[in-house]
């Protein structure tokens, strides 16, 4: 389509909306981006979902789709490289979008408690990325739209994979779920993978309007770059973990607790300045109270509006490194970076 009427603005608006506000709400409450992005994918499709019922036709037949998903014969137009992000949140039924999320959710959260938020995110961006390229790639004339997060589902296993393939983590798998290990999961994916593009080559199958090959670029491009992205994530890389599901958490947690940092030493006295009044009473009860981690974070923000920068004595601000608060100078890290 042309020309955008005020219904499609606002349609796309509404689209754009439920993708974002579950990243904000994820930043403002430092809560799982893995998660954020499972509700993220929801609203959309549900968005989706419901422009497809007032207007009468499948999820994969709206304009949205045309609009919005990956056609390969077009890419080469930096115009509509818009395309390589906007596809990946569309999906073509509720059986698409679900499987998506069930990777997301499911393989999503523990790695992101092994990688932190951030190197996730990127992880995440890595595999719809290579998904669409292997697919433009491998399909360089066509016109019919891509869409789907699968690719991005398939980032996370391949990551997953190449980090701590040893992890087991509960997943529907071989008709059973329970705690399969990473190596397990993606062998059984991959090699459904491989049969169904076999079938499909050897015209044992139907005709099929599964992206496979996006599947392979997203898993094999976060495979190949997981490794230099992990380096200086809160878990080490290859480190064998046991535990699965509340297990791993509570490992997660304990060595989060290790690296909380000591409260003895404040750099305000050693600085010279020490605190007073409201301040140093919330120092005080910091260092009683601030052996867990939502407590001492509790208390570090109250610090942070409480207190300035003992170097320069500008604003400092209570940041989350993983699990872990601190207090950090807005104009220097070198000033305040503390405990």
């Amino acid at each position: 389509m042309s020309v955008l009427d005020w219904s499609d603005i606002l349609l796309l608006t509404a689209m754009l909306s439920a993708a974002i506000a579950p990243f904000i709400w994820a930043e403002h409450s430092k809560t799982s981006v893995a998660l954020a992005t499972v509700l993220s994918l929801l609203l959309v499709s549900f968005v989706q979902f419901a422009e497809s019922i007032l207007g009468g036709y499948a999820m994969s037949h709206s304009w949205v789709v045309d609009f919005l998903g990956i056609k390969p014969s077009i890419m080469a137009d930096p115009a509509e490289s818009y395309r390589m992000v906007t596809a990946a949140w569309l999906h073509a039924d509720w059986l698409h979008v679900l499987f998506n999320i069930l990777v997301v959710a499911l393989v999503g959260v523990p790695l992101e408690q092994r990688l932190g938020s951030r190197r996730w995110m990127m992880v995440y961006f890595l595999g719809f990325i290579g998904g669409n390229i292997a697919w433009i790639i491998s399909h360089p004339e066509s016109s019919i739209p891509a869409i789907g997060a699968s690719g991005a589902a398939f980032g996370i296993l391949g990551a997953y994979m190449a980090c701590w393939p040893e992890d087991k983590i509960e997943f529907p798998l071989l008709f059973l779920i329970r705690a399969w290990p990473v190596w397990l999961i993606v062998f059984v994916r991959l090699g459904l993978e491989v049969l169904q593009i076999y079938e499909l080559q050897s015209a044992t199958a139907g005709d099929s309007n599964v992206a496979h090959m996006a599947h392979f670029g997203g898993f094999f491009l976060a495979y190949l770059l997981a490794r230099p992205l992990a380096r200086g994530a809160p878990s080490p890389l290859d480190e064998v973990s046991g535990a699965s599901g509340m297990g791993r958490s509570m490992a997660m947690r304990e060595q989060a607790t290790s690296r909380m940092g000591s409260l003895e030493e404040d750099p305000w006295t050693l600085s010279g300045k020490p605190l007073h009044g409201a301040a140093a009473r919330i120092l005080s009860r910091l260092r009683e109270e601030g052996d867990e981690l939502e407590t001492r974070r509790a208390w570090l923000e109250e610090l942070s509006e409480n207190a300035i920068c003992p170097i320069c004595d500008g604003e400092i601000v209570a940041e989350m490194n993983g699990e872990v608060c601190r207090l950090r100078c807005t104009l220097s890290g070198s000033h305040l970076n503390w405990p």
